[in-house]
């Protein structure tokens, strides 16, 4: 693994001097050659040359797109080394990564650290905007902070797609494909023009279907197929030189089996009389498989799924927007309307087993978005000043309901676990209670709810509903002042954000048998007590902490200088904001305790809880402030340089982030945990990695930045023959955590963090490599031919937020291809295409897996357990897919 990063990184440093200079990745959307030439972009709401844009940002054309078979954000990741998108157990959770930064995890209430917009339209989750894209003209993903450009603020970068509007030609294309896996896909538009120059309208439709490729062992069901299809319509109106207006309306539906998990290899630890971790058989193993567990293990494409349950995700999204375009002489104004509506419905089998533990059918998620942005700009002092301001409104209700509940197997695999723990040399799966000691010394699960008059587990549950509202307003501005006209420019922007979010909800848990446990303290309780219990009947409107309310002031300078027409250098600060929030994962919210029940430690335990204020984190009371986290803020230096002229171009950039309460949503086994990340000015000697919950506090006036992104970027782009491209592109980073940890307000961290101090955030590979070769040659005077590859190296990196060391994906490339011959004016093309060529197997995330087994490698390694026996799910990246399509334009 090390000889291969070490490779690439000299194979980069040898591109280095090959081509001369570095600036940004440049792509001609007119141009006939993919990736040729330097494109125009508006990533700083002006039309500017790539190579022009003080800022880090790569634009990644249509041919390009087209070239590599890009059809959502998903597969940005080839073209985009900065870029990573990656996903587990939904769709509409997938997360946007920019220099080894984003949201991690699922929580609705997190706001992604990584903008999206489409066609000037913010989509709020990254997962909502994993749609077919249609015609696409351009895709700019800008890194860094941004807030004083675009109308929503975010603390790691951006990512704008700019769709192709309707043109004053009428015209139309098709396009069919079929592939292995059984895929068909068909899409095709319709552009007319309802009154030269005035008028033009445009109708997209596309329709894809293809099977998945996870094999349920247990059945012919395959899971992580496709079926989906979506309308798209817009309409362009120039009534005169000064005013342009473009509506768009888009519909999109999914009706789909996704996403499945597999199970890593599986294997127990333990230490020697040396010290020394060992290998074991798992002890795990042995009940499940008794029980009737028939899930592969290390296999990445086959699963085993009970009967009863499935992977649903049936999506509905649609949308409408206006742009206006007015020239008003002296300025320009542009303004954004815009209406989201998002709502899936998921299903899972919790466990990702055949047996039937937990599961859900109907886990709901509604987005309802209204968005308004407006901005003026002009030039000023005989175009020496470039101004712009702008103001953006936000609001945005989210309703979320859960269904998860215990299953028929419930009883039986809780009764396994706790015999385990209690008397293991008496278990036998086979055996009612999963053991032959009397029921006086083990009852089961099923006599402890005969006995506390509760109900038993199986189809108890979760149920109620919970409401998140957001409204967000600011006010922003961005101005360049040529200090020396085209030569020494200083750009200078700021923005004033305004949040407000609420919550409230109603909660209908209905397993009492959690309740009735944690009342006598008892250790059994927690099984039944994974779905929480003890929430509470809901959170009322306008309660005390249901609301959280911020303002932030943000900004950028930057300073540019062209010595020469071919070469710009720059150097830049900006400040990145992402508001706070709610984890709407009701398990947050604080365990209820008995005073009187338990141990002497125990009770004393529970009375200094209960001592506390009401409406204090930890007081034993659940309550909506249990749920809050705070504000993300970033501060990003960088220093820059970009080189072009015809037939190369380059782009070079130094950064650094640190971020200040960094917000990491992690799972621990069981549900999610929302904390803000902070680091220590003092030396907490180890106490943040003992895995405990009381050592490793800081003060709150000695809290630092406890996430740092540092690295380099290189992009270049050569035409070094006719008909002939190259790019190529290193991305190193060192996106690490502070090495003295803390959690929210300097409050130790989690013990299910302990191994987060001074190591790299999970998901962000210190290598990452990309680049694409095309060759698009005439083939006598009516034919031209297209050949195509591009590929993906990636350092490896830790899959899980917790960074458990079973949890790393290895070092791998990805390749994808295609060859082609077309009219030559591209009237029509046949191509054939693979994408993973070499059928590499790799996976994107990973988990522990609910309920199966407690510890890792670290944790026995460190002493702070004896064992491990842990069994840990990941969820597979695409294996291979090839076919043909068949494109036609008029």
């Amino acid at each position: 693994m090390n000889g291969l990063r070490v490779s690439c990184a000299l194979g980069a440093l040898v591109a280095s001097t090959v081509f001369p200079a570095a600036a940004a990745l440049a792509q001609a959307a007119d141009s006939t050659q993919v990736g040729a030439g330097d494109i125009i972009v508006t990533a700083t709401r002006r039309a500017q040359a790539l190579s022009d844009v003080p800022i880090a940002v790569s634009a990644i054309s249509s041919q390009q797109l087209e070239a590599s078979g890009v059809n959502d954000i998903r597969a940005l990741n080839q073209l985009a080394p900065s870029l990573l998108v990656s996903g587990a157990t939904s769709e509409t959770n997938f997360t946007a990564r920019v220099r080894g930064v984003g949201t991690v995890g699922e929580n609705p209430g997190l706001e992604s650290s990584v903008a999206l917009f489409i066609d000037g339209v913010y989509r709020s989750r990254t997962g909502t905007g994993l749609s077919e894209l249609g015609e696409v003209e351009r895709i700019e993903v800008l890194r860094g902070p941004q807030g004083t450009l675009f109308g929503r603020n975010a603390s790691a970068g951006l990512i704008n797609i700019v769709t192709k509007k309707p043109s004053f030609d009428n015209g139309g294309y098709a396009a069919a494909s079929y592939g292995n896996y059984n895929s068909m896909r068909l899409e095709g538009g319709v552009n007319y023009v309802l009154a030269d120059n005035i008028a033009a309208a445009k109708l997209e439709g596309l329709w894809f279907k293809r099977d998945g490729f996870v094999e349920d062992i247990r059945s012919d069901r395959d899971f992580n197929d496709r079926d989906r299809w979506m309308l798209r319509g817009q309409l362009l109106l120039t009534p005169n030189d000064n005013l342009e207006i473009r509506l768009i309306g888009d519909y999109s539906r999914r009706r789909e089996q996704c996403c499945v998990a597999s199970y890593l290899s599986s294997r127990s630890l333990a230490r020697d009389a040396q010290g020394n971790v060992i290998i074991l058989p798992n002890t795990l193993e042995p009940i499940l498989r008794g029980l009737g567990v028939t899930s592969p293990r290390g296999e990445l494409f086959k699963v085993a799924v009970s009967p009863n349950r499935d992977y649903r995700s049936d999506s509905d999204d649609w949308g409408v927007s206006g742009e206006v375009n007015w020239d008003l002489g002296a300025a320009s104004l542009t303004s954004i309307t815009a209406w989201r509506d998002y709502r899936v419905r998921t299903g899972q089998d919790s466990d990702f087993t055949d047996i039937d533990f937990w599961g859900r059918s109907d886990q709901f998620r509604h987005f309802k978005t209204f968005s308004q942005e407006l901005r003026l700009q002009g030039t000023l002092f005989e175009d020496r000043l470039d101004w712009l301001v702008g103001a953006y409104f936000a609001d945005e209700k989210l309703f979320t309901s859960d269904n998860i509940a215990f299953g028929a197997d419930s009883e039986r695999y809780g009764d396994c676990l706790i015999v385990a723990s209690l008397a293991p040399t008496t278990l036998n799966p086979s055996l009612p209670r999963c053991t032959t000691l009397p029921a006086t010394s083990w009852p089961g699960y099923a006599g402890l709810a005969a006995a506390t008059g509760t109900a038993r587990m199986p189809g108890t549950g979760a149920g109620g509903y919970m409401n998140h509202e957001s409204r967000n307003y600011a006010f922003f501005t961005h101005n360049s002042f040529d200090i020396v006209p085209d030569k020494l420019i200083l750009t200078v922007g700021a923005r004033y954000t305004n949040e407000r979010k609420t919550i409230d909800g109603v909660f209908a848990n209905n397993n009492t048998l959690c309740a009735a446990l944690r009342n006598i303290a008892s250790a059994a309780a927690s099984v039944p007590c994974a779905i929480n219990g003890t929430a509470g009947t809901g959170i009322p409107s306008g309660s005390e902490g249901a609301r959280v309310s911020e303002s932030r002031w943000t900004g950028t300078v930057v300073l540019s200088w062209k010595p020469v027409d071919d070469l710009m250098v720059y150097g830049s600060w900006a400040r990145g904001y992402k508001a706070g929030g709610f984890n709407l994962d009701t398990s947050a919210l604080d365990i209820v305790c008995n005073p009187n029940a338990g141990t002497v430690a125990q009770r004393a335990a529970c009375s200094g809880q209960l001592a506390l204020p009401a409406n204090t984190v930890g007081n034993a009371r659940p309550e909506a402030i249990d749920l809050q986290f705070g504000a993300e803020t970033v501060d990003s230096w960088e220093l820059g340089a970009k080189f072009s002229r015809p037939g190369f171009s380059a782009n070079l950039a130094l950064f650094q982030q640190k971020f200040s309460n960094f917000q990491l949503n992690t799972f621990n086994g069981v549900n999610f945990e929302v904390t803000n990340i902070q680091g220590c000015r003092d030396d907490l000697g180890n106490t943040d990695s003992d895995g405990s919950a009381t050592t490793g506090a800081c003060s709150p006036d000695r809290l630092k930045p406890g996430l740092v992104s540092k690295g380099i970027e290189l992009e270049l782009n050569a035409q070094p023959a006719p008909y002939f491209n190259v790019t190529a592109g290193l991305t190193y980073t060192d996106t690490r955590y502070a090495k003295d940890l803390v959690g929210t307000g300097g409050r130790p961290l989690s013990p299910v963090l302990f191994q987060l101090p001074g190591r790299l955030l999970s998901n962000a590979p210190a290598y990452v490599m990309s680049g694409s070769i095309s060759w698009n040659p005439p083939i006598g005077d009516n034919l031209r031919g297209l050949a195509y590859l591009d590929y993906r190296f990636t350092d490896s990196y830790n899959t899980g937020s917790d960074l458990d060391l079973e949890k790393v994906q290895e070092a791998y490339i990805l390749f994808n291809g295609r060859v082609g011959i077309s009219s030559a004016d591209r009237k029509w093309s046949l191509e054939l295409w693979g994408q993973n060529l070499f059928n590499k197997q790799y996976f994107q995330i990973s988990a522990d897996a609910p309920l199966q087994g407690s510890g890792t490698f670290r944790g026995v390694a460190q002493g702070i357990s004896t064992t491990a026996n842990q069994l840990f799910l990941t969820f597979p990246g695409e294996p291979r897919t090839f076919g043909v399509t068949g494109r036609f334009r008029f």
